[in-house]
C-alpha cells in the first residue's frame, strides 16, 4: 500500500471543495470495500477524504410518505430501523443478507451503493480486467465464471453487482442525492450504474467529484407486503449467486401491484420489468409466477459454467411471490 493522506471533515461543502482539489482523492466511509482493494492494488487514492462525521445519518419519513435514509447511516442502523422494518421490510432484510454484524456496523448506505464488483480478476493485478485496465480483456469469458453475470453483460465484462441493499432499493424506485462543487443533483437508481456495454470501467454515472448525500424511497404500499431471499454458497455471510427482492398486492385473486428486482445476475442491481408486466392485472399461482419468471430470464445469456442461475432465479421468482400471496389470503 503506497502512502496516502487523510482529511476529516464535517460538512457537505467542504467534502466536495476538497476533493475537486485532488483527482486521485476518495471518499471514505466505513471503508469496508475501499480499504480492501487499496490492500490489494486496485485503488491507489492519494487521499482519503473521511466523510463519516458528516451530517448525514438521519432516517425520516416526509411529509408526502417518502422514506429518506441519510448516506452516512449504517447499514446495522438502517437494517434495525423499526419503520423501515415495517414499511419496506425487503429493504431491511437485503441488509441484514449482505454482510457480518462486524461489517453492517461499519458500512454507510453511500458506500455500500459504490462498491465495486468482486469478480476474481478484478482484483488479482497479475490478470487483465477491463473494468481496472480498459481495453485489456476480460478473462472470466472463458475463465471462472460461474457467479457472473447471465443477463445485460457484454463481450467486455461479465462481473456481476455485489450489493444485496441496491437489489431492495431498485425494486422501490429509490432516488439516490449527491452533491458537488457546483450544487445538488438526484439519480434514479436504475440510472445510478450504466449498462456494462463498452465501458465497464464507468460504474456509476455520478459527476466526477460527487458525494452521494442519501437515498429517497418513493411512497410505496406496495413495499409493505415483501421480501429479500438471498441464495449463497455457504450458510455464514457470502456473496449471492443469486437474490430476489420482490412485492406483491392481490385483489381479489389478481396482481394488483408488484415489484422484482434481481441481484447477482447482472453487472447492476436487475429490474425485472417484463416480468412485472407479465404479472400485472393478471391471476396468482405457481404456473403465472413461472411464466412471468421465464419472460424476463428469456434474455439470459449463460456460459458455459453459470447456465444454472437461470433455473434458480425461475425457482427463486416462484417461491418468494408464492409466499407473498399466501400471506394475502390470509
Amino acid at each position: 500500500m503506497r502512502e496516502f493522506g487523510y482529511e476529516r471533515v464535517f460538512d457537505v461543502a467542504g467534502a466536495v471543495t476538497l476533493i475537486g482539489t485532488d483527482p486521485d482523492a476518495r471518499f471514505l466511509g466505513g471503508g469496508t470495500n475501499l480499504i480492501d482493494l487499496m490492500k490489494a492494488g486496485v485503488e491507489r487514492p492519494a487521499l482519503l477524504i473521511d466523510v463519516r462525521e458528516l451530517p448525514l445519518d438521519g432516517i425520516e419519513f416526509a411529509l408526502d410518505g417518502a422514506l429518506r435514509v441519510g448516506a452516512s447511516v449504517t447499514n446495522s442502523d438502517l437494517a434495525a430501523h423499526p419503520e423501515v422494518r415495517c414499511h419496506y421490510p425487503a429493504l431491511a432484510q437485503a441488509v441484514l443478507a449482505g454482510a457480518s454484524g462486524q461489517l453492517r456496523n461499519m458500512a454507510t448506505v453511500g458506500g455500500n451503493l459504490l462498491q465495486r464488483t468482486r469478480c476474481g480478476y478484478f482484483t488479482d493485478l497479475t490478470k487483465p480486467c477491463n473494468r481496472r485496465i480498459p481495453g485489456s480483456g476480460c478473462p472470466a469469458i472463458t475463465g471462472e465464471h460461474h457467479n457472473h453475470a447471465i443477463l445485460g453483460a457484454s463481450e467486455h465484462c461479465v462481473a456481476t453487482h455485489p450489493s444485496d441493499m441496491a437489489v431492495a432499493l431498485a425494486a422501490f424506485d429509490a432516488v439516490v442525492s449527491y452533491e458537488t462543487a457546483d450544487g445538488t443533483g438526484e439519480l434514479p437508481i436504475a440510472e445510478l450504474y450504466p449498462p456494462v456495454g463498452d465501458t465497464p470501467h464507468i460504474e456509476a454515472a455520478l459527476p466526477p467529484g460527487a458525494l452521494i448525500t442519501g437515498v429517497t424511497l418513493p411512497p410505496s404500499p406496495v413495499a409493505a407486503h415483501s421480501r429479500y431471499r438471498k441464495v449463497r454458497e455457504r450458510a455464514s455471510y457470502a456473496f449471492a449467486i443469486g437474490s430476489i427482492a420482490a412485492a406483491l398486492d392481490v385483489q381479489d385473486d389478481a396482481v394488483r401491484d408488484v415489484r422484482l428486482a434481481f441481484g447477482a445476475v447482472a453487472s447492476r442491481p436487475w429490474r425485472a420489468r417484463a416480468a412485472e408486466r407479465a404479472l400485472l392485472g393478471g391471476p396468482v399461482g405457481a404456473e403465472a409466477f413461472a411464466a412471468a419468471a421465464d419472460a424476463e430470464l428469456a434474455a439470459a445469456e449463460a456460459l458455459p459454467e453459470n447456465g444454472y442461475k437461470v433455473t434458480l432465479m425461475r425457482n427463486l421468482v416462484v417461491a418468494v411471490l408464492t409466499e407473498l400471496a399466501e400471506e394475502a389470503a390470509r
